[in-house]
């Protein structure tokens, strides 16, 4: 398994997120970690930002037309 060049630390500050929250995910999918400075494992960091994205609304059905 290969590994992102992205730490937890990078995905919070990617997505204008807390580090904790990042952590609820990694802990939700079972990715194990020791710190906010874990880089993690390619897999790991796509299932993270699935997650991330999945949660965010859709720009476009939250826009007004007109």
């Amino acid at each position: 398994m290969g590994f992102a060049d992205l730490s937890i630390a990078d995905i919070a500050a990617e997505y204008n997120l807390p580090v904790e929250t990042v952590f609820q995910l990694c802990d939700r999918l079972g990715i194990a970690y020791k710190n906010q400075d874990t880089n993690l494992a390619l897999e790991d960091a796509k299932a993270i930002l699935h997650q991330i994205l999945s949660q965010k609304p859709d720009s476009k059905q939250t826009e007004k037309v007109g």
